[in-house]
């Protein structure tokens, strides 16, 4: 019988690259902002608890970084009381809930990847709504995947690339910050995962087993100063009209571009449990912008 899904926020980048990709898994029965408040819990519990689901795969956050410092109650709202009204769902239908959390959970310090396992401790208030939220999936449900990920960007929506790409063609020179290191991960890539692991997960006869808090990134490590440089090294070598000049990017420190929220140094992640849980081989980050820039590519042709 066929699996019934039900994604919230099919319309952010995303929720949107989630409902292409989960088609084969089942009916999708998407929720948006436009059917239910979001910030409303009984709402939200009343309305998926009539679709009466399999699967819930929550792609609704609270991710302006910054403005969460000063607007909390909105950012709890999204990041933790959400997630915990769809882990009672999940226990109520009997379902599996996929949840994405985030590398702002860690404190951000060191060189080593961090394993899942390692101590948390968030550097700002969007963070630490993050935090919240997994500690509240993890208490309550029973058949859950919680995928940690980094630097997250796409074709489309308000992201690094597309920004970076604007800025690009506007000005002919650039500073990006150099000491913060992660790994940039497409949308696609993270509703690819997703669907792979749901399956294995859904087929599996030791399911519960399963069920934790996995990272979710592609291979490798640079700067944001790295991919901005990878970006524009793609643009020109594609014939993008760039207004930057050849050495127009230079670099900079996290402290002289300060900003409201502080971001973590080390956004580096291991990818070795769920590779293993999984099967799984995850590709490079280079490789995957090449991808997601093809995309970008085409949807812009003129």
């Amino acid at each position: 019988m066929a699996k019934k899904i039900v994604l919230l926020a099919h319309t952010g980048q995303v929720g949107f690259e989630l409902h292409r990709q989960l088609q084969s898994l089942g009916s999708i029965i998407t929720v948006s902002r436009g059917d239910v408040d979001f910030l409303d819990s009984d709402a939200v519990y009343k309305h998926i608890d009539e679709l009466a689901p399999d699967i819930i795969v929550n792609a609704a956050a609270y991710t302006a970084v910054d403005k969460a410092e000063t607007d909390e109650n909105n950012a709890f709202a999204l990041n933790r009381d959400l997630p915990e009204v769809l882990a009672k769902l999940s226990v109520t239908h009997d379902a599996l809930l996929a949840h994405y959390s985030s590398d702002y959970v860690y404190p951000g310090d060191g060189e080593k990847p961090w394993s899942e396992d390692d101590l948390t401790g968030p550097q700002n208030l969007y963070g630490r709504s993050k935090l919240e939220g997994d500690l509240a999936v993890e208490s309550i449900a029973s058949k859950f995947l919680i995928f940690r990920t980094s630097w997250v960007y796409a074709a489309r929506g308000n992201n690094f690339l597309l920004s970076m790409l604007r800025l690009g063609q506007e000005r002919e020179a650039l500073n990006i910050v150099s000491d913060q290191i992660g790994a940039p991960t497409p949308a696609r890539l993270i509703a690819t995962v997703t669907s792979l692991c749901i399956q294995k997960f859904m087929a599996s006869n030791n399911a519960n087993k399963l069920s934790g808090v996995y990272h979710l990134a592609p291979r490798g490590f640079t700067s944001w100063h790295g991919f901005a440089q990878m970006i524009f090294e793609r643009a020109r070598a594609e014939g993008v009209t760039l207004a930057l000049k050849e050495d127009g990017l230079g670099q900079i420190e996290s402290t002289e571009y300060p900003t409201p929220a502080a971001r973590p140094l080390n956004s580096r992640l291991s990818l070795d449990k769920i590779e293993s849980a999984f099967g799984l081989a995850m590709p490079t980050w280079q490789s995957q912008l090449c991808l997601t820039f093809d995309e970008w590519l085409e949807m812009n042709k003129s």
